[in-house]
């Protein structure tokens, strides 16, 4: 690279919905996506997939290699690692120059780049991987912490340990912590105790501490290249759709919860707008900053008919194996939702799995979706609508049986958002005015868009064009006239 350019931070918020962000900025709650807003290149990006190709942790993907499914053919989450093409970070590290990953979905990171290079790289995978860990291990007290808040989050009992919350608070006083964020977590536990709801809250305070840790290595490190993942919003909207708009759904909503989850959308925004309003003072003016969302989403309307759209999760994973005839030693790995891997010892003992799980039922319907993949099995319920709760969980061609919320629950809120392929994407570089930019974008050009920023060639894998050098829009370029260009010229 002929000069240093500026830093670049990658902002992944999850699914934030252009709709909801236009409507709540006009309303005066984001007052930080609007100042982002004013001063960014303003696109609309296109995933170009549908369903089942649809999913966060396969658009991520592209986002991050700049190729689509089709190429990269990574479909589940927790499937990074299988990942063949290099990720934007990957490009950089090689050059020599520090990254920080901080959350991003199904990512996976070449290993020897940090020492081959004497770079100081830091790598934290999102909270649902199972066959990642953190760079450097420092970061493990941390990501052990969250990643079972976040797998186990639907649970009223998390598998932590006192030892766990010690180790966790330990880290993070060493590590950035923040006096607002130890504020808001006393301040959480008090309102739970005193109302006794609320829980759902607990996400936005995850992601203050994500801040945190952020900031702190941010600022020691200085990377040229950042990402920072958040993902609450995304799982208020899936949930909590229907009682921001009830309007748009046929099936009831008891009253007692359109009361608590009315206002968690716009809670969302609002507590992503805070910590976007603290991230642009850390990052200053001379950082590139670039908001993606990856894609977004819509109210659900699919299931209605059947009073809404359902998911069910094992409340003990142990008494769940033992109905099902499943080897003790077989491990459990939580994903995401109703979500979970079983992990065996061998490929004979997963194709048994396989076969165990296909067989349960409720009712005439098959209770679970199960496939092996090598000796593992990715398992989900495929029952989407309410149940009796007397509902009786069985085996097929056997007498063994028990009732069904013996052994699962269902997840609080049913689904009432679901995927939609419009993203978010703005730019903001230094010395750059505000423009919107009318024709959507693929996905597939944020990644060599990035580079581009960056002074590195992309690859010949990655197909879409960097979006400095689309038509009528200039190079981003350190040029006197473009710093000095009034903002109202081009807008």
């Amino acid at each position: 690279m002929s000069r240093c350019p500026a830093p670049v931070v990658l902002l992944e918020f999850n699914e934030l919905t252009p709709a909801l962000m236009e409507r709540f900025v006009a309303e005066g709650h984001l007052p930080n996506f609007l100042r982002l807003r004013e001063r960014s290149e303003v696109f609309v990006s296109d995933a170009q997939e549908q369903e089942p190709y649809l999913e966060p942790w396969i658009q991520w993907v592209t986002v991050h290699t700049g190729v689509p499914y089709s190429e990269h053919g990574v479909f589940r989450l927790s499937e990074g690692h299988k990942l063949q093409h290099r990720n934007v970070w990957d490009w950089v590290s090689a050059k020599g120059q520090p990254v920080w990953i901080c959350g991003s979905m199904n990512a996976q990171r070449e290993t020897g780049n940090s020492k081959e290079k004497g770079t100081k790289d830091y790598f934290l995978p999102d909270p649902w991987s199972t066959d990642l860990m953190p760079y450097p291990d420092a970061l493990l007290p941390y990501y052990r912490f969250v990643q079972r808040n976040v797998q186990e989050y639907t649970n009223d009992r998390i598998p932590l340990s006192k030892s766990d919350y010690i180790k966790f608070i330990s880290f993070m006083i060493t590590h950035g912590l923040s006096a607002s964020s130890a504020i808001s977590i006393v301040r959480q536990l008090f309102s739970e105790k005193k109302t006794r709801g609320g829980r759902w809250r607990r996400a936005f305070i995850l992601e203050k501490l994500q801040f945190d840790l952020f900031s702190a290595i941010y600022r020691r490190n200085r990377p040229l290249f950042s990402t920072f993942f958040l993902n609450s919003t995304a799982h208020m909207q899936h949930r909590y759709w229907r009682y921001m708009e009830p309007g748009l759904f046929t099936a009831p909503s008891a009253q007692k919860k359109q009361l608590e989850y009315e206002s968690s959308i716009l809670e969302g925004y609002r507590a992503m707008d805070h910590l976007l309003g603290r991230m642009l003072d850390l990052v200053g003016d001379e950082a590139t900053v670039v908001l993606s969302t990856g894609l977004s989403q819509q109210p659900c309307l699919t299931y209605e008919e059947a009073g809404g759209k359902r998911g069910y999760r094992p409340k003990d994973f142990a008494q769940f194996l033992s109905f099902a005839g499943i080897p003790s030693n077989c491990r459990v790995e939580p994903v995401m939702s109703e979500q979970f891997w079983l992990r065996l010892d061998n490929i004979d003992d997963a194709v048994d799995v396989e076969a165990k799980l296909a067989v349960l039922k409720v009712g005439e319907e098959r209770a679970l979706y199960a496939k092996r993949d090598g000796c593992g099995v990715f398992v989900s319920c495929c029952i989407h609508h309410p149940l009796p709760e007397n509902a009786v969980l069985r085996v097929k061609d056997s007498e063994r049986s028990m009732a069904f919320f013996e052994v699962f629950y269902a997840l609080e809120g049913g689904k009432s958002g679901m995927h939609h392929p419009d993203g978010i994407l703005w730019i903001r570089y230094p010395g750059r005015s505000h423009q919107v930019h009318q024709e959507r974008v693929p996905l597939t050009s944020v990644a060599p868009t990035l580079l581009d920023m960056l002074g590195i060639e992309k690859p010949e894998y990655m197909m879409g064009e960097s979006l400095l050098r689309i038509p009528n829009a200039r190079p981003i370029a350190n040029e006197a006239a473009d710093m000095e260009e009034p903002a109202g010229r081009r807008a």
